[in-house]
C-alpha cells in the first residue's frame, strides 16, 4: 500500500493521487484507490463517478466502484450530495478500518491511500493498522507548505513507514503566449528541503490548467489529455513509483 500525503491542504493531493492511480492503471497494473479524506472526499468528483457501492450478498463486503481502469472507494460515494461528515476521531478510525477490511478489493498490484492533510486520526490509524509499503509526500514550493512537510516526514518516521520521496506540485507556470516559465510559489526550496530531510526528491509537476479542468469535469487528465505538460509529468511519476517500489 502506498500512502500519498501532504502536510498542508490545498496542494492538489487528491487530483495528483487520482491521476497517478489512473496512470498506473493505464500502464496495466491492477490499482485500488482508497479516499481516506473522510471530511473532504473529492475522489468521486475527480474520477467522474458517483455510483453508490453495493454489498456482495455472499461475502457481506462492499464492492468498490470501477472507473478509468481502477477500483476506488470513498466516503463521498456513501453520502448525499452536499452532506457534511461531522464525526469525532473514533468514527474516522472505524471507517478507515472498514475501507481496509470490508471492501472487496480483489487481487491488486497496488492500493493507493489518498490521505487527508495533516497528521491526525486517519494517518495514525493507517500507520498503525495498514500494511503501508511506503509514503509519497506532495508539496508546493512555498515555505509554509514545506514547514508542514517536515511534520509529515517526522510522523512517518516515528511510525517506521519508509518514505518514497517528495513531489513538488504547482512548481512553475509556462505562459502560452511567450513560453516564459514563472515560478509563482518560489523555486528550489523543495529540493533543498528533501536534501535536508534526507529523502529523495522525485519530480516536479507544473501548473497545468488541463489538470484542473479535467478534474472538474470528472475526466482525469492522464486519461483524457495525456500529452499536456502536467499529464506527462504525472505519467513519468507513475513510472518512478513503480521503479521505487520494485526496489523495495
Amino acid at each position: 500500500m502506498l500512502a500519498i500525503s501532504s502536510g498542508k491542504g490545498g496542494v492538489g493531493k487528491s487530483t495528483i493521487s487520482a491521476n497517478i492511480a489512473v496512470a498506473l492503471g493505464n500502464i496495466g497494473l491492477k490499482v485500488g484507490l482508497m479516499d481516506t479524506d473522510i471530511y473532504g472526499p473529492n475522489i468521486p468528483g475527480i474520477l467522474g463517478s458517483h455510483d453508490r457501492p453495493v454489498t456482495n450478498p455472499d461475502t457481506g463486503q462492499i464492492k468498490p466502484i470501477e472507473a478509468h481502469n481502477i477500483k476506488f472507494i470513498s466516503m463521498g460515494l456513501l453520502l448525499e450530495e452536499g452532506s457534511p461528515v461531522i464525526w469525532r476521531g473514533p468514527m474516522l478510525a472505524k471507517m478507515i478500518n472498514q475501507f481496509l477490511s470490508n471492501v472487496e478489493w480483489g487481487e491488486l498490484d497496488i492500493l493507493i491511500a489518498d490521505l487527508p492533510p495533516g497528521t491526525g486520526d486517519v494517518q495514525l490509524t493507517l500507520t498503525q493498522s495498514a500494511p503501508l509499503t511506503s509514503a509519497l509526500i506532495l508539496t508546493t514550493p512555498s515555505a509554509i507548505a514545506l514547514e508542514d512537510v517536515r511534520r509529515g516526514v517526522e510522523m512517518f518516521r516515528q511510525a517506521e513507514v519508509p518514505i518514497l520521496g517528495l513531489v513538488e506540485n504547482m512548481s512553475s507556470f509556462r505562459c502560452d503566449a511567450c513560453n516564459h516559465n514563472e515560478y509563482l510559489f518560489g523555486h528550489g526550496q523543495s529540493k533543498s528541503t528533501a536534501e535536508e530531510l534526507e529523502i529523495p526528491f522525485l519530480c516536479d509537476i507544473p501548473i497545468d490548467i488541463k489538470l484542473r479542468e479535467c478534474a472538474d469535469n470528472g475526466q482525469p487528465a492522464v486519461f483524457s489529455q495525456p500529452t499536456t505538460a502536467g499529464s506527462e509529468a504525472i505519467i513519468n511519476l507513475a513510472k518512478i513509483v513503480i521503479a521505487c517500489l520494485e526496489e523495495k
